[in-house]
């Protein structure tokens, strides 16, 4: 089984192993349905796989497969409320009983972790800038509480397995929670955030268009949090406090509540460390940041 199709069944069980065999199939009927050409896969995360297609008019797309067809209509809802920023992809075409979704390649599309890292900071302050433009439609129904009281309870389901256990006590995740709870109660300045804007969800848009964000979790809550999972990227390269002085700066954020975020993040990214092989190293700077 490939990388992406053990993250598949990590995410949603032995019942993804169905789903990924019906693939083929799906993927063909949806290119035909829309009449693209179907092409490579191109990868996939912990929720889709997804192939490179040729759009009718010969635009360049992506055919995006998911297992979990509510989310992927929510992502095609978040997908268009944000497109007024300019930074995200545009959906071709949806169907969210089959849980398909086209949209337009982002080119080049560089992944922001290869981008040169001097750099970055100012463009991921410039992304934010753009995605928080966009006025939080009314009546959203999700906020950044209700984003970490679904991660709170879906990975500390895992806290119980060996590797886990051993490096993270119960009470290093009930601090966590505090933290984030202290934190979730004096947000002010609240705006519609992508919501899980990590490096693997950003790409090079070009320089017309300059970085872009992919899948999107589209909640209302602090600015900060936009740039956390960035801030928390540091460890094992300049470290976090430094990284966090740095996007603060570029993005114009508060850098001692950008850090109070850090360290509620520090442990999740510690368990996907954990659970994917990462250095040992960086899985004790972000232990010692979540002390």
């Amino acid at each position: 089984m490939s990388e992406v199709g053990a993250r598949l069944v990590a995410r949603f069980g032995p019942g993804a192993r169905g789903w990924l065999a019906s693939v083929p199939h799906l993927a063909a009927q949806s290119a035909a349905r829309w009449g693209c050409e179907l092409g490579a896969p191109f990868g996939g995360g912990a929720s889709s796989l997804v192939f490179r297609c040729d759009w009718p008019d010969g635009t360049r797309a992506v055919l995006k497969l998911s297992p979990d067809r509510a989310l992927l209509a929510r992502q095609v809802e978040m997908l268009r409320v944000l497109a007024p920023s300019g930074r995200v992809p545009a959906v071709l075409a949806a169907d969210a009983g089959a849980g398909a979704m086209v949209l337009e390649e982002v080119l080049p599309g560089t992944g922001a972790e290869d981008l040169p890292r001097a750099s970055l900071p100012q463009q991921w302050g410039e992304l934010l800038a753009a995605l928080h433009s966009v006025p939080p439609p009314a009546h959203w129904p999700l906020d950044l509480r209700g984003r970490f009281d679904e991660a709170f309870v879906r990975i500390g389901r895992r806290l119980s397995e060996p590797s886990i256990a051993a490096r993270i006590a119960p009470a290093t995740w009930q601090r966590t929670i505090r933290r984030c709870e202290t934190l979730l109660d004096s947000q002010t300045g609240v705006v519609l955030l992508h919501g899980d804007l990590h490096l693997g969800n950003v790409l090079d848009g070009g320089p017309s268009r300059g970085l872009t964000a992919i899948d999107p979790k589209a909640c209302i809550g602090d600015p900060c949090f936009d740039a956390v999972d960035y801030t928390v990227a540091g460890a094992g390269h300049e470290g976090v406090g430094a990284r966090c002085r740095k996007v603060a700066a570029a993005c114009a954020l508060d850098e001692d509540r950008l850090y109070a975020w850090s360290r509620v993040v520090a442990p999740m990214a510690a368990i996907a460390h954990l659970t994917w092989g990462g250095p040992e190293s960086v899985v004790d700077e972000l232990l010692a940041l979540s002390s």
